[in-house]
């Protein structure tokens, strides 16, 4: 089975990564994204992971010249909250539609190339407020998958979508990372980029407290 695998650079994705690898044993290729996020840093992980995988990598660039988001707009401050804030509300690092941007252009891929699978490393637990991480948007995305391609509607083959992190949290994707042996250390999380994490966007306070729940160090950080 082929399968293709959103691949951002991050431990959600590398982990998702991983688990197709070794616990469904599919054959996958990754895809990555330059959509000017002000954190490129995680496309260079993206490759260095997909080469630690020994897998091809493809990498789309597109741009949203009406996205407000903090992520892709530098004038707009990175949110500073504390881990209990959270998930109460979207916040302004919401890039409006991405991951139906990413699963769209995941499935135009996956059609081409008659893969199977589409993976993707959302998780509704610990994440960050994004409706577009939740299980019932993705199992939305499955009907479009199956209604909309070449492959669902001539050959009757459906492309089916895969979230194996959805139910977990933060915890729970480091210590699956550990057991599949994922290169976690190769891992980027910070949105704000540079060459250490930042430590305070929401992004590097949930992936601190997924490491300290585990009770294992965040290696990344020795870099």
């Amino acid at each position: 089975m082929r399968a293709v695998v959103l691949l951002s650079g991050g431990m959600d994705s590398a982990v998702a990564l991983w688990w197709a690898l070794n616990t469904k044993r599919w054959s996958c290729r990754a895809i990555c994204f330059d959509y000017g996020q002000r954190h490129k840093r995680e496309i260079k992980n993206a490759f260095a992971i997909a080469k630690k995988a020994n897998i091809p990598v493809d990498l789309i660039r597109f741009s949203l010249p009406w996205s407000g988001s903090s992520l892709t707009n530098e004038k707009v401050v990175l949110p500073h909250r504390s881990v209990e804030k959270i998930p109460h509300h979207i916040p302004s690092t919401y890039v409006p539609g991405r991951n139906t941007l990413f699963l769209s252009f995941a499935l135009s891929l996956a059609d081409q190339s008659e893969a199977e699978a589409i993976v993707i490393g959302a998780n509704a637990i610990d994440y960050s407020g994004y409706p577009d991480c939740r299980d019932a948007y993705l199992k939305a995305f499955s009907k479009v998958a199956r209604l909309g391609t070449r492959m669902g509607s001539e050959q009757g083959r459906a492309i089916s979508i895969h979230a194996p992190l959805i139910h977990l949290t933060k915890a729970g994707i480091v210590k699956m990372g550990l057991s599949l042996g994922v290169p976690l250390e190769k891992t980027w999380s910070c949105y704000k980029g540079g060459q250490r994490p930042c430590g305070r966007c929401d992004s590097c306070v949930l992936r601190a407290k997924g490491f300290l729940e585990a009770g294992v160090p965040d290696l990344s950080l020795n870099r």
